[in-house]
């Protein structure tokens, strides 16, 4: 997370916003974000939907640890939809479960804006 650690931001509010985009990402399938940070949360997408595949107690759990309340589910719905639905969607695909697109630049502070969207 070399490239989005900024004075002023600590850890904590990374673990923060990676927490989040994960889950909205989960819960609704894309989001709009910067570049960096859709490049952050890819990776973090992309495993959790990996410990999906393999339906354990112990996954349940460490997915259960990054997972946040959205305005569309809960933390547990949340993990429900990924190991029921998610899972059993990229059940034969080998990784690259998502995709970055890049957008335009945003006009307050010319930063790239991109998609971060499941690949269907």
């Amino acid at each position: 997370m070399s490239y989005i650690n900024k004075p002023g931001k600590t850890s904590a509010w990374r673990k923060m916003v990676m927490r989040q985009q994960v889950s909205d990402v989960l819960a609704y399938g894309r989001i709009t974000t910067t570049v960096t940070k859709a490049k952050e949360t890819q990776r973090h997408v992309d495993r959790r939907i990996t410990l999906a595949k393999h339906d354990t107690l112990v996954n349940r759990r460490r997915a259960l640890e990054i997972l946040l309340n959205t305005q569309k589910y809960s933390a547990k719905e949340l993990m429900r939809k990924l190991f029921s639905d998610i899972a059993t969607e990229y059940a034969t695909r080998n990784g690259g479960y998502t995709r970055v697109l890049k957008l335009d630049r945003r006009p307050g502070d010319n930063t790239q804006l991109a998609i971060l969207a499941l690949v269907k």
